[in-house]
């Protein structure tokens, strides 16, 4: 069996890997090893508005979906996870949300000392090259990750900021600034009209460094260990095994779902579950595949006339998607060059809260699955509680590397999640029946206006609602007994193995996930080389 020897071996080149592989590798005497699964790259992936195309797309997806539960109205809820280097961020709907304070802050009162809110900004500052206006304590300028606002103008949104100005929501010129609060234009990893993911942002400009390697279509099997040192991999390409061996270490960030299973594959996790699939115990870690949290989220439709020509159903009938191409092509605005939902809102549904509780987006247009535009002229609403607590667990069902792990989110399990998400239901209701918006929403389409009890809107919930894509939390950091990795990103009884995506957050975001964890993977490195 082939084998090579490296410093680092990354393991997964998504949002957290790639961003590894790049710092990891700046010093010429780290040799390092980056580990993709999926394929180098896609050509929708390019075009902001592709992510429709590869939402369910199986050349850049590994098109996973959960198992059939009460929470869910016994559906299996799709979960698109990247298949490509950059992972999620090359296939996801681009929007840049950091999170609340609050949210780090939480990480850090659970005992995972440098997680606090003032010891990450700083990494959130470096990483980004934001384009809009920004307080110069919160935002930055020059790091590799290009941040835009969205373009998006017209009367629609002006509309929707108006008529949630009416309900009490006012307009906020910087969401992740110092505070989140309020209705506003979505901030984007978006560029020139092209997606700014992961594998542009920081792969790219690293690929000609000549310690760095980066094999995609390996399938990584298994960690190797001698003792309890993890020393190394096993991995597949064209169905060929090799083997590659870490001087230093191996980080593991093949994301929320793969991580856990490449733990359990190798013998990390609950040794009962282990032992009954045949796999051999390595190392008994119980919290491995279980604290899943991510977001649940109802898709509310409203009606607006067609006459109006005011969504990109009308924009993109007959000559209207030559129109729409030519607009892209000369401005980098359009269908084509939108993230997944342009403006969006983040409100507390009751008084007394110190931040907000609940998020609200707009897409302008009436989809149907997967972001697929839909013949009639409507506008969708996607509202959701942001720190769920609802848990779930991902494990494998089979030793076989390549069949997909069971998932269970077990939504709406806890009481919170179902009272928050009733009442973000009610917000978005009065703001699309507030007076500036009353002729252009003129009908709600779902659930429709007749649904009004908690009980008839949360049978709703359970039988349409999807969920945002931000798995999180299946190898949590901390020091309790179901904390997989300590506050250093190493796996409790291990060594030389850490775990670093968003497998590792302990609690959800307040918002999309992707900047976290790209704010992870900056972190990990800035601990590893300050150890090595």
């Amino acid at each position: 069996m082939e084998s090579q020897s490296f410093d680092f071996i990354v393991v997964g080149a998504g949002s957290a890997g790639s961003v590894l592989a790049n710092r990891l590798s700046a010093n010429p005497s780290h040799k390092v090893l980056v580990l993709e699964a999926g394929r180098e790259s896609h050509p929708w992936s390019r075009i902001p508005v592709g992510f429709a195309k590869l939402i369910n797309n199986p050349a850049a997806n590994w098109l996973y979906s959960s198992e059939p539960e009460e929470g869910t109205g016994n559906r299996r809820i799709p979960i698109p996870r990247g298949k490509l280097l950059g992972g999620s961020s090359s296939i996801n709907g681009m929007v840049f949300v950091r999170g609340q304070a609050q949210d780090y802050d939480s990480w850090a009162q659970l005992g995972n000392r440098g997680w606090s809110y003032r010891e990450v900004l700083p990494i959130f500052r470096d990483m980004e090259e934001y384009q809009g206006q920004a307080d110069a304590e919160y935002r930055g300028r020059s790091g590799p990750l290009k941040v835009t606002e969205s373009n998006e103008t017209g009367p629609l949104y002006s509309a929707l900021i108006e008529a949630a100005r009416e309900v009490g929501i006012a307009y906020t010129k910087d969401y992740n600034g110092a505070q989140q609060d309020g209705i506003g234009m979505t901030q984007m990893t978006i560029r020139r009209g092209r997606r700014m993911s992961t594998a542009v942002c920081y792969l790219d400009p690293a690929r000609k460094r000549p310690n760095l390697t980066i094999q995609a279509k390996a399938l990584t099997e298994c960690l190797l260990f001698d003792g309890k040192r993890c020393v190394g991999v096993r991995y597949s390409v064209g169905g060929q095994q090799r083997e590659a061996r870490a001087q230093r270490e191996v980080i593991v960030s093949a994301g929320s779902i793969n991580s856990p299973q490449l733990l359990e594959l190798s013998g990390i996790g609950q040794p009962e579950r282990l032992q009954a699939l045949g796999i051999e115990v390595r190392h008994a870690l119980k919290g491995v595949g279980e604290n899943l949290r991510d977001h649940y989220s109802p898709r509310m439709k409203w009606v607006v006339p067609a006459s109006l020509g005011m969504t990109y159903n009308d924009k993109m009938r007959g000559l209207g998607k030559v129109k729409q191409a030519l607009t892209y092509a000369l401005t980098h605005k359009g269908l084509l060059g939108l993230p997944a939902a342009p403006i969006r809102a983040y409100i507390r549904t009751r008084r007394g809260l110190d931040a907000p509780d609940a998020a609200i987006s707009w897409v302008p247009f009436l989809m149907t699955n997967n972001f697929q535009l839909a013949k009639n002229s409507g506008v969708t609403a996607i509202m959701n509680i942001l720190r769920s607590e609802s848990t779930g667990s991902i494990h494998i069902t089979s030793k076989a590397p390549h069949t997909p792990p069971a998932v269970r989110f077990n939504f709406l399990s806890a009481q919170l999640d179902r009272e928050v998400t009733l009442e973000a239901m009610r917000v978005t209701r009065r703001i699309m029946t507030a007076g500036p918006m009353r002729s252009i929403a003129t009908e709600e389409m779902a659930p429709g206006s007749d649904v009004q009890s908690d009980d008839a809107l949360l049978d709703w919930v359970r039988k349409n609602a999807e969920t945002t894509y931000h798995p999180v939390g299946t190898c949590k950091m901390g020091s309790d007994p179901m904390a997989v990795v300590d506050d250093r990103l190493r796996v409790h009884g291990l060594q030389g193995l850490r775990i670093a995506d968003a497998s590792i957050m302990p609690t959800l975001t307040s918002g999309n996930t992707n900047a976290p964890s790209i704010m992870i993977g900056e972190k990990a490195s800035r601990m590893i080389l300050s150890e090595a």
